[in-house]
């Protein structure tokens, strides 16, 4: 059978490691009030600056050198709108029995009036163009597109819809409606829960299985220390925002992931504790016991999210540098409260709150320490079942297109679909959605729009003869691709057009969506060998010091990225695909997940992935040290973990689930995204892939090379010998 190894008695007590946590603990407990005061000064101070948080945060999405973006940047400089602000479309249909020629007078003259009502516009219309591309088939409707300022908001800009109101007063009889990929992508809405009710919802759903883990009134101190820690780390973030940029981004994920990862912290802690207390400790030293071990792995968990979320600096996008070091600050705050407030709380109320204590910690769970049992025994067949099944979900990553989601699936209904749709029914393309702005000299912006029309993949070069489209000796050209270049599969026309305009002396650069699409493609996924170069070397240092094992800390590496992989492909089957995403949410198939959503799953994936490695082979290894075992310390150490880890697993889950409520569409792709990989890593990965391979390895789990050693100064020792094992396959 397995050795597992005697459990310590109030007889026997195993000694409790030295070192620095159990230090800090040690002055925790002695200096307990004044912890606690300056925590609930953090707490109350944070509260207090939470809501002045999401009106500091930036909307930049700066490419500094990047052509299109450098361009975006002079067009947004001389014209005071366009360049990096995404085009709307204007679209009106004339009453029943009209068309816009009969109208064209007081259509043209709607279109003036709204230019000189909303002055920082610019609109390019039929009127202004006289294109006759500008009209759909049927001669009833006609399109203008509108450039605006860039606006601090995450919904749709205002401008635009002021414009609407100043055409469709001119224009009484007429249908006036207004799309665009801002307006599909919110349903003509900025409504949806907001941070603060996601948050509850996160918070009520961890709490059901807290309640469950611990069946005791202790369920509510992790909820306290995500309390705390989500307030503190606001406050941090606020204070941060007066020295440097922080991405609005940052607001959602200190919310829902710090709730997250200030809970997993907590559940590791006080399950440690009542398990400490039930070997017959009192309650001071079994808050010492607890944080000498398990707070040792809530600090290693700590770092590697740490790890993950400052790898984002590398990348030349200021904007995801700042999710960065913004994100960075949750773990960070997260460990500082779990291994300072909670071990202040638990050597204090501890015991008072451990009521009515229905569950019991002396002994491991039965039913995970049968399943590492059988997985053990059937190790081959496990690993075989598990990269099976892994192998499956990761298929569709190789389909995976990035760049913005295609316009059918951002709005099924509502006025910016219904317009969409009328244009597209009436011959016009869907490119006018995702148009090129080219910046010329006006005397050869002629020459420009010759040389742009021949290119392949353009269906119309517009030149409007409006002022606000000629200022400053230069001239926008909108190039009008035949469909939405939005995509990495779809960018062909703009790649054609830079080639074809390199040589005109009188083209500037090129802007629009897809300029802007093909920058990010270079500024991002050119630099992500670099950043997953420093997350996985930072991480097998940081993992090989704490298991003094090289090998484990490559395998834990290794085991991640085979997560994110079948993240990434569960990603793309359910939304780029469209396989679930209509059933659950009501949308259709995206066509792409934008740029920026792969990297932001991996940096925080690689993160909370390796939460659980550590959380359970720290406790593998504190049994193989004490037994010489290894499959008797990993029966014992996932036993004592898997519950931990799938409870901890469906809290983050819930919490993004939360998130999912959001209105945008790439805010709910992320969500899933991150709850995807947390469901897939606790199951395939943790509970079957792991102690399968585990225990294929053997007595190499535990090699590691002396000059990794040295330079990592750690003892040095040859794998141990092991009994074998009883039904081993």
């Amino acid at each position: 059978m397995f050795e597992t190894g005697s459990q310590p008695t109030s007889d026997r007590l195993a000694p409790i490691p030295a070192g620095m946590i159990s230090r800090l603990a040690r002055c925790v407990l002695a200096h307990r009030r004044v912890v606690i005061a300056a925590w609930v000064l953090a707490f109350v101070v944070g509260g207090m600056g939470a809501s002045s948080v999401s009106k500091r945060l930036s909307f930049n999405f700066a490419l500094p050198g990047q052509p299109g973006y450098e361009t975006a940047k002079r067009i947004a400089r001389t014209y005071g709108n366009g360049g990096e602000s995404p085009s709307s479309v204007l679209v009106v249909t004339a009453p029943a029995g009209r068309t816009i020629s009969s109208e064209q007078a007081q259509v043209a003259a709607a279109f003036d009036s709204a230019r000189a009502s909303v002055p920082r516009v610019r609109i390019v219309d039929y009127g202004a163009t006289h294109d006759p591309r500008f009209l759909t088939r049927d001669g009833r409707s006609t399109y203008a597109i509108v450039f605006t300022p860039v606006e601090k908001t995450f919904g749709a800009p205002k401008a635009p819809q002021q414009a609407q109101k100043a055409v469709a007063s001119a224009l009484p009889g007429s249908q006036v409606q207004l799309t665009g990929l801002s307006q599909l992508a919110n349903g003509g809405s900025e409504k949806g829960p907001g941070v603060f009710v996601e948050t509850l919802i996160g918070g009520a759903g961890a709490l059901v299985v807290l309640a469950f883990v611990f069946a005791s009134l202790l369920a509510l101190l992790p909820m306290l220390i995500a309390a705390v820690s989500i307030l503190t780390t606001l406050l941090v973030v606020l204070a941060l925002t007066y020295v440097a940029e922080v991405s609005f981004v940052v607001q959602f994920l200190v919310s829902l992931v710090g709730l997250g990862v200030a809970i997993d912290y907590s559940l590791l802690i006080v399950t440690r504790w009542r398990e400490e207390r039930d070997h017959g400790r009192e309650s001071s030293e079994a808050v010492v016991a607890a944080m000498a071990t398990a707070g040792r792995a809530v600090l290693l968990s700590g770092l590697t999210v740490a790890i993950g979320l400052l790898a984002l600096i590398v990348l030349p996008v200021p904007g995801l540098r700042s999710v960065g070091y913004g994100g960075m600050l949750i773990p960070v705050i997260s460990t500082a409260v779990a291994l300072t407030l909670l071990p202040a709380l638990l050597g204090g109320i501890g015991p008072r709150v451990d009521w009515p204590k229905l569950r019991h910690e002396a002994q491991a769970s039965r039913g995970w320490t049968a399943w590492t049992r059988g997985v053990v025994r059937r190790r081959g067949v496990a690993a075989g079942i598990a990269v099976a099944a892994l192998a499956l979900l990761i298929v569709p990553l190789f389909n995976l297109t990035t760049g913005q989601t295609s316009a059918s699936a951002l709005a099924k209904n509502g006025a910016a679909r219904e317009a969409y749709d009328r244009l597209t029914s009436g011959g016009v393309s869907s490119g006018v959605l995702t148009p090129m702005e080219v910046l010329a000299h006006s005397g050869e912006a002629q020459a420009v729009r010759a040389r742009l029309a021949a290119v392949p993949g353009i269906v119309d070069v517009a030149v409007s003869r409006a002022a606000d489209s000629t200022r400053d000796g230069t001239t926008v050209l909108l190039g009008i691709p035949v469909a939405q270049t939005d995509n990495s599969k779809s960018l062909a026309p703009v790649r054609a057009a830079r080639t074809a305009l390199k040589g005109e002396p009188g083209a500037i650069g090129i802007a629009g969506e897809g300029a802007i699409e093909l920058d990010y493609q270079h500024a991002v996924f050119g630099t992500f060998p670099l950043m997953f170069a420093i997350v996985a070397l930072l991480t097998i240092a940081l993992l090989t010091r704490a298991f003094r094992s090289l090998v484990l800390a490559v395998k834990a590496v290794l085991l991640n990225l085979i997560s994110m992989g079948a993240a990434f492909g569960l990603m793309t089957w359910f939304w780029q695909e469209g396989h679930g995403s209509s059933a659950v949410f009501g949308i259709p198939a995206t066509g792409a997940i934008a740029f920026w959503i792969p990297l932001m799953v991996f940096a925080f994936l690689f993160g909370l992935s390796m939460d659980y490695e550590v959380f359970i082979l720290a406790r593998v290894r504190e049994e193989y040290d004490r037994t010489g075992s290894t499959d008797g310390a990993l029966v014992e150490g996932l036993g004592r973990t898997g519950r931990l880890v799938t409870s901890a697993a469906l809290i983050l889950f819930l919490a993004f689930a939360s998130l999912a409520s959001a209105p945008n569409t790439e805010i709910k792709v992320l969500a899933t995204g991150l709850g995807f990989g947390i469901l897939l890593d606790a199951t395939l990965i943790r509970a079957l892939l792991l102690p399968a391979v585990v225990s294929l390895l053997g007595s190499w789990n535990w090699w590691l090379p002396r000059p990794v050693a040295k330079a990592l100064r750690i003892p040095h020792g040859r794998p141990a010998q092991q009994p074998a094992v009883e039904g081993a396959s």
